[in-house]
Parts: C-alpha cells; sequence; structure tokens
C-alpha cells in the first residue's frame, strides 16, 4: 500500500471511529436530550442542559477536527485545538458539578449501588478523559501520538451515554464498563492489525482507560469517597 493510501485508510478508521462514538452518544442521550420533546421527557435543569451542550460540541469538534485532517488543513485544525482546549478547561468542572448534583438528587443506575458511590464514576471518567486530552495536547506535533490519545479520551467518556441505550440499560454497572471497554479494546485491536504493531500510545493510554474502569469501582466503595464525596455535597 502506498503512504498515501495508507494515509487515506487511517483517515478513515479515525473518522468511523468519531461517528461511531457519535451513534452511540444519540440514541443514549435521545430520549432526555436530543428529542426530549418527542418523548414527552421532563424539561432538563439548566445545568443538565449546558452539560449536555458541552458533551455535544466535543464530539462535533473531534469530527471536524478529523476531516480538517483529511482534507490537508492542519493549519485550522491547530486553530480550532485552542478552542479543543477551552472546551475541556470547560467540560472539566461542569461534569464534575453535573455528577454532584445527581449525587444531591438520588441518581443511580444500579440498585446495588448508592449515589454517593456512584457520583464516584462520573468523576474519576473526567479526571481519565482530561488526563489523555492533556496528554494528547502535549504532544501535538507528535501526530500518531495526539491522534490516538484523542480517540482514547472520546472513547472513554461513553460509558454513561451506554447505560442509557434501551436495550442495555437493564444491564447494570458491569455490562456497562464491560462494553465501554470493550469499545477500548477494539480501537487498539483495528489500529494494531492495520499498522501491524501496538503503538505505544494505545498501549498505555488504553491500559489507562481499562485499569481506571474497576479503580473507580473500588474507589466508590471505600471510606475515604464516603467521606470525601458526602463533603462535595455538603
Amino acid at each position: 500500500m502506498s503512504s498515501s493510501s495508507a494515509r487515506a485508510s487511517e483517515h478513515r478508521f479515525y473518522w468511523w471511529a468519531a461517528v461511531a462514538s457519535t451513534l452511540i452518544v444519540f440514541p443514549g442521550f435521545s430520549r432526555t436530550f436530543y428529542l426530549g420533546a418527542l418523548f414527552d421527557a421532563p424539561p432538563l435543569a439548566w445545568l443538565l442542559q449546558l452539560h449536555g451542550a458541552i458533551m455535544t460540541a466535543w464530539l462535533a469538534l473531534f469530527l471536524v477536527q478529523l476531516r480538517l485532517v483529511a482534507a490537508g488543513r492542519t493549519d485550522l485544525h491547530r486553530k480550532l485545538g485552542v478552542a479543543g482546549g477551552t472546551l475541556v478547561a470547560l467540560m472539566v468542572p461542569v461534569s464534575v458539578a453535573t455528577a454532584i448534583d445527581a449525587g444531591r438528587r438520588g441518581v443511580t443506575p444500579d440498585p446495588a449501588v448508592t449515589p454517593l458511590m456512584f457520583m464516584a464514576i462520573p468523576i474519576v471518567t473526567i479526571a481519565v478523559f482530561a488526563t489523555l486530552v492533556g496528554v494528547a495536547l502535549w504532544n501535538r506535533r507528535r501526530s500518531a501520538v495526539h491522534k490516538r490519545l484523542m480517540l482514547l479520551a472520546t472513547v472513554s467518556i461513553l460509558t454513561p451515554a451506554i447505560a442509557r441505550i434501551p436495550v442495555i440499560e437493564d444491564g447494570g454497572l458491569p455490562v456497562f464498563v464491560g462494553l465501554t471497554v470493550l469499545a477500548v479494546l477494539l480501537c487498539i485491536g483495528v489500529d494494531t492489525w492495520r499498522n501491524r504493531r501496538l503503538h505505544p500510545a494505545l498501549g498505555w493510554g488504553g491500559a489507562f482507560v481499562i485499569v481506571s474502569e474497576p479503580f473507580r469501582l473500588w474507589l466508590a466503595g471505600t471510606d475515604a469517597w464516603a467521606r470525601f464525596g458526602t463533603w462535595l455535597m455538603s
């Protein structure tokens, strides 16, 4: 395969991975956010609307950035990267505030998990996401590292959407987490198969996401989290 064909193939892989992420998010939040009016969903609080808008903006920006790179517009890609960094700076506090609000309202997707315990999961999720994006931005001149970490960062925040997909929502936390891990492994597997080797960024980045999944479940059940989470909600 020529170098130009290889680049085109790689662009297609990242594009369709981003599209797949969008196709997971849309049905997950269609009944409560995107198409809430069609499902007679109750109005969302402003914080939830803001959170949904910011997360949607991230997915849209990710798709646009991929198309710009594929079109050779790396100059505009870099300029929009500043907007991406600003967006992440907003996503972190808004996501934490949304998690705290959910804890106060007693939200939990699994009867076996208390709202206080569940609150740990989205907070660790956004911390993992921000870490991956931060390292990706630090390596913005190393495109092979940058794009792989950006993809992992986006896939790492799919769990809330997966948990709300109608045919999956009754599965419980192990199913939601397992499907997120499967998505990460699929990205790693396809990229490794295409390049005939495991890229180090996908290796350690994927391991970081996967190990963080049981870690957040463990953390949620600790006394330290109970004290910290109670303090956050006070």
